[in-house]
């Protein structure tokens, strides 16, 4: 048995967990996301927590029904919190000259090339672009995914 996927997973208040025909969606204030699972996994949801369980009788061998389960585990947690909490990155770019705008999703670098560089980015991701004078300009990227 994978040591990852024994952990049980909490469900906060706010999050709904669903599972029908083998896809599991998370809801929750921050969005909503969906994942296969193998039929080889076992999900039970029982008391506000998540937990996994191999099944002995699919034909899957061992070997891949043990790391399905952890797989599995980490996938639907990841989830739970993209959907409660989201996940966020803040960049740097360090360099004589760079700077950072953005319109919406689409953000556009000078890095110091004749032309600037626009590149769009999903629309469940959101940005935000910082340039303070005397600092690098920085990137905030969130989302639930």
């Amino acid at each position: 048995m994978s040591r990852i996927g024994k952990l049980p997973i909490a469900i906060p208040a706010g999050v709904t967990v669903e599972q029908k025909n083998g896809v599991v969606t998370v809801k929750g204030p921050k969005g909503e996301l969906s994942q296969k699972v193998d039929p080889s996994i076992i999900m039970k949801m029982e008391d506000g927590h998540i937990t996994f369980e191999i099944d002995e009788n699919s034909p899957v061998n061992i070997k891949q029904k043990q790391a399905f389960h952890g797989l599995y585990r980490s996938l639907i947690n990841n989830m739970v919190v993209g959907v409660s909490q989201g996940f966020k990155k803040e960049l740097e770019l360090v360099g004589v000259g760079y700077r950072v705008s953005n319109q919406g999703n689409l953000v556009e670098f000078s890095l110091g090339y004749t032309h600037p560089i626009f590149i769009e980015l999903p629309k469940e991701v959101k940005v935000e672009t910082k340039s303070e004078r005397n600092q690098n300009p920085q990137i905030i990227l969130e989302s639930c995914d």
